[in-house]
């Protein structure tokens, strides 16, 4: 089978997976291309949200579609990082009659970990999974476990005005290749929300592709050839969010940090998947800019001038991918 027939045949197998998540989650479609590009594309994701729209019920079906192992954290205060990884215990070994330590793995040890509420534990913890996710293996006194691959997190996050948050750091921030807002349903969507979710019986979604055809899939993403003038795009879109000497005058009066390489590399990456997906050969510059927003919104630092004129990372990026900021 050639590369093309392989992509076609891809793109065929997420129209279903589209169709079953369909039957759980009404509306958001867009949320749910972009939680397809970020998996075949060997990213994580965080959702914000304000709680009630269904995020965790969005990933519960994603999992299950995609016939994936699936873990939820619920992130608390007194969450620790060994309640996340895993910890070691002791107990008799009954052959020597001596004791002996063994590691009990923890929740991350899944295809699909959903960090329920991410932001509602202290920094130490919400290290434990980042490094986790930076790695995909955990280390427990000198042996090194490796996470089950495929390996996506899906973070949820309330947003940072509510009480009781503890904002995650840019540079852990960084690691998640989108950040996806997801915002109220229209009245025609609440309205079939709540008609099905207020029924006897809830839908239910059918299998679509295991972890094998899922590594696959990815490795087919990265194989996906990008014409040079794309892949310029790419990096020049990111240079324009930094301010400076090739900056516009909104970046720079506005911005304090912009996005790093890894944008550049994500940007590449998520146009790859999002037209492998769509059954196309080679990504083209409009799949760059329809998966900037998701890239760069967390990557980009505005400062107080930003804050007082009531100026978004999301209007300044818009701007740069419209190549209209002055």
């Amino acid at each position: 089978m050639s590369e093309l027939e392989q992509i076609q045949r891809l793109a065929a197998r997420i129209n279903d997976v589209r169709t079953e998540i369909g039957k759980v989650i009404i509306g958001q479609r867009d949320v749910v291309d972009q939680l397809l590009i970020s998996l075949f594309a060997g990213g994580h994701s965080l959702l914000v949200g304000v709680p009630g729209l269904a995020k965790t019920l969005l990933i519960r079906t994603l999992a299950s579609t995609l016939d994936l192992s699936f873990s939820r954290i619920q992130f608390t205060p007194d969450l620790m990082p060994g309640d996340i990884t895993g910890t070691e215990v002791i107990e008799d070994d009954r052959s020597t009659g001596q004791k002996a330590f063994r590691f009990v793995k923890g929740p991350v040890f899944a295809n699909i970990v959903l960090a329920d509420e991410i932001n509602r534990t202290p920094p130490k913890t919400q290290a434990a999974l980042l490094e986790a996710m930076q790695e995909h293996n955990v280390t427990a006194s000198g042996t090194t476990y490796q996470l089950p691959q495929p390996f996506f997190v899906l973070a949820t996050q309330n947003p940072i005005e509510q009480e009781g948050t503890y904002p995650l750091p840019e540079a852990q921030l960084d690691r998640f290749m989108f950040n996806l807002r997801l915002e109220y349903p229209s009245f025609e969507e609440e309205v079939s929300v709540v008609r099905s979710t207020t029924l006897e019986k809830m839908a239910t979604v059918q299998r679509i592709m295991g972890a094998d055809e899922i590594i696959a899939a990815q490795t087919l993403v990265r194989r996906v050839p990008v014409a040079d003038n794309v892949l310029q795009h790419a990096v020049r879109l990111v240079h324009a969010t930094r301010p400076g000497t090739h900056a516009s005058k909104r970046v720079n009066d506005f911005v304090g940090y912009g996005a790093g390489p890894r944008a550049s590399q994500y940007l590449v990456l998520g146009a790859k998947a999002r037209a492998a997906l769509s059954g196309r050969p080679t990504p083209e510059i409009a799949d760059v800019n329809a998966v900037a927003l998701p890239v760069l919104r967390h990557r980009i630092v505005t400062n107080f001038n930003a804050e007082a004129e009531s100026v978004t990372t999301d209007m300044l990026i818009a701007e740069c991918v419209a190549g209209k900021a002055s």
